[in-house]
């Protein structure tokens, strides 16, 4: 199933992915207040309610716009309908618009039971057969494995490990980041 009028891009087996509203506010924040979710993000620090609420959240919905068919959206249980996380195609810097980047982020109860795989799989046959992307990629801290095998099990493989300075690093930040990807060809 893909877009329509009630904001609902694709529904897979157990997730079904909308637009993110104004609505999601309080969900975002309790996503990004959990230390375990944001543990290879921010080593665990919360982002505040007035970044998501003031900054974050509005740029997302103007991206709806902007990038058609790209963009971040809320996934939710198709059976109890709660808020889960969010699935992510987002438009590279460079305007580039062949290729986009693969993210997600669940709460810590929707772990280990492959939804995060799931979604990803919906989302990127979703890029390739809708909107006709070239490649989709992603990106995680290499000591992220949990996030790894997601990317893998995706049908993503694995592009290089590549290394960036941070003002603040976080623990593992000394192992690099890697990159992985699948494009339409293959």
């Amino acid at each position: 199933m893909t877009g329509n009028d009630d904001g609902v891009l694709l529904e897979s087996r157990r997730l079904r992915l909308r637009r993110l509203t104004v609505d999601d506010v309080a969900h975002l924040v309790e996503l990004d207040g959990d230390p375990a979710v944001m543990r290879y993000l921010t080593n665990g620090r919360p982002t505040p309610v007035e970044v998501v609420r003031d900054e974050q959240l509005p740029a997302l919905l103007r991206q709806y716009d902007r990038h058609p068919g790209l963009g971040r959206w809320a996934a939710l249980d198709r059976e109890t309908g709660d808020f889960l996380g969010w699935f992510a195609l987002r438009p590279p810097a460079d305007g580039d618009g062949t290729q986009a980047e693969l993210g997600y982020r669940l709460r810590r109860s929707a772990w280990g039971r492959g939804l995060a795989t799931e979604g990803s799989v919906a989302l990127i046959r979703y890029a390739f057969t809708v909107i006709r992307l070239r490649r989709v990629w992603a990106e995680t801290m290499a000591v992220n494995l949990a996030s790894r095998r997601v990317m893998e099990k995706a049908g993503l493989r694995y592009v290089r490990t590549f290394h960036l300075t941070f003002d603040d690093p976080i623990p593992g930040t000394e192992h690099g980041e890697v990159e992985y990807e699948l494009c339409r060809a293959d």
